[in-house]
């Protein structure tokens, strides 16, 4: 048939795939100029199958499921036009005998369980989910296919030809037992599927397939960690659980899966936050945010304002206090030469012992003695008649000078001190 047209449309390229039920073809489609799979049932096969698949594939749109795009019938023959993935099936990845990485695990799990929560959330159970069901687009996204294959009714058809040893790997022990096929049977065949990606095995082996049906009904899995020591906890914990016998104690749907499996991830992101924390702690510390930064820099000036206010006014108190009495103790000018008077009695004066002074340089604030020899020289009084000899002013004034300012000094740098410390081609595997 390859290079024929069929239902005028679709032009068979090569087969994909062919079973019992139905063959799988890669074709074009000449209208809208795109590749496809035509799925055609076979002359024997069950037209009603048939037909509830194509409505329970028409039912869900999702990106993580196969697509149908038409339905029909050609040349007496029912067929169903779906999705072309070009980038094969999980089954081929597996093949090796290999472990996936963790992280295409973690995503390709998380994309299988998508799918069965959309499908689940309309009433929908795959019932043959298996690594040759699942495909990958032409951008690697994994995608469910063949929802209903052989599986839309009763289960008990393990002897068909073509589906009796990929049913019987990924099987439920419900299923197993002839018991109805509810959400948690495709999650517990995810389970089988996640522990192959994580270990490159199946937890039950057995070359013949009511065998393998058995086990997965009566027998305990092999452990996770048997098949491989180093295998992430939480992983293991979820596939664990997924595998349980009794249906009641696994996740119950797809979503409860997909909730394990995200829930799972930020644990994991969680375990690293301490170390991270305590980073982001320390540079703090060391640096303020930039608010606080901020609020410091404001702060700098106006302590830097009050601390010249504080030096000015404690240099003005000292002259107030050093000038409003009578007797000794006032701090002499620098370089002031009084007047020589001739005429007048003499008269009492504070500047009698004061012609010519000299002080030391102040040594800390050096504004406080000319703002002090100006208001000296303003109250000084007339000398006496006789011409006033030359004298030194007493030392022992000079430390008062700076007294003030030092203690101002001081306080300004412990204001600041305070300031500143702040924190495939389409593989629709046919049974």
């Amino acid at each position: 048939m390859t290079g024929e047209t069929f239902a005028g449309r679709y032009r068979l390229l090569e087969p994909l795939g062919r079973g019992a039920m139905s063959a799988v073809w890669l074709a074009h489609d000449e209208e809208l100029e795109r590749r496809v799979a035509v799925k055609m049932l076979a002359p024997s096969a069950d037209r009603a199958r048939f037909e509830r698949e194509a409505r329970a594939v028409a039912a869900l749109s999702h990106p993580n499921i196969c697509a149908l795009y038409d339905y029909g019938e050609a040349d007496g023959r029912p067929y169903m036009v779906l999705e072309h993935l070009p980038n094969g099936s999980l089954e081929d990845r597996l093949a090796a005998g290999r472990p996936l990485p963790d992280d295409e695990t973690r995503r390709i799990a998380a994309e299988i369980a998508t799918g069965l929560a959309h499908a689940h959330e309309r009433g929908l159970v795959h019932r043959d989910l298996k690594p040759a069901n699942v495909l990958f687009d032409g951008e690697g996204r994994a995608k469910i296919a063949d929802f209903g294959i052989a599986r839309m009714g009763n289960a008990g058809t393990l002897t068909e030809a073509g589906t009796v040893l990929g049913t019987a790997s990924y099987i439920s022990p419900e299923q197993a037992a002839g018991l109805p096929a509810g959400p948690a049977s495709d999650v517990y065949s995810l389970g089988v599927i996640v522990f192959r990606m994580l270990t490159g095995v199946l937890p039950f082996v057995s070359a013949n397939a009511m065998e393998l049906v058995r086990m997965h009904r009566d027998d305990p899995p092999r452990a996770v960690a048997d098949a491989r020591p180093d295998v992430p906890e939480d992983l293991e914990r979820i596939v664990t659980a997924a595998l349980a016998k009794d249906p009641a104690e696994r996740p119950r749907d797809g979503a409860a899966f997909l909730h394990e499996l995200r829930h799972s991830d930020e644990a994991a992101t969680l375990l690293a936050a301490p170390a991270a924390a305590a980073a982001t702690e320390a540079t703090r510390v060391l640096r303020p945010p930039a608010a606080e930064r901020s609020r410091q820099r404001a702060v700098v000036p106006i302590a830097a304002a009050v601390a010249v206010l504080l030096v000015a006014g404690g240099a003005l108190a000292f002259v107030l206090t050093h000038d409003s009495g009578g007797g000794g103790g006032t701090s002499p000018p620098t370089d002031v030469t009084l007047p020589q008077v001739s005429t007048a009695p003499p008269t009492t004066s504070r500047a009698t012992t004061v012609a010519t002074t000299t002080a030391p340089a102040p040594t800390t604030a050096p504004t406080t003695a000319p703002t002090t020899s100006a208001v000296t020289t303003a109250r000084t009084t007339t000398a006496s008649a006789t011409t006033t000899p030359a004298t030194t002013a007493p030392a022992t004034t000079t430390p008062a000078t700076t007294t003030a300012p030092a203690t101002t000094t001081t306080d300004v740098t412990t204001t600041t001190a305070q300031t500143t410390t702040g924190q495939g081609t389409t593989t629709t595997a046919a049974p």
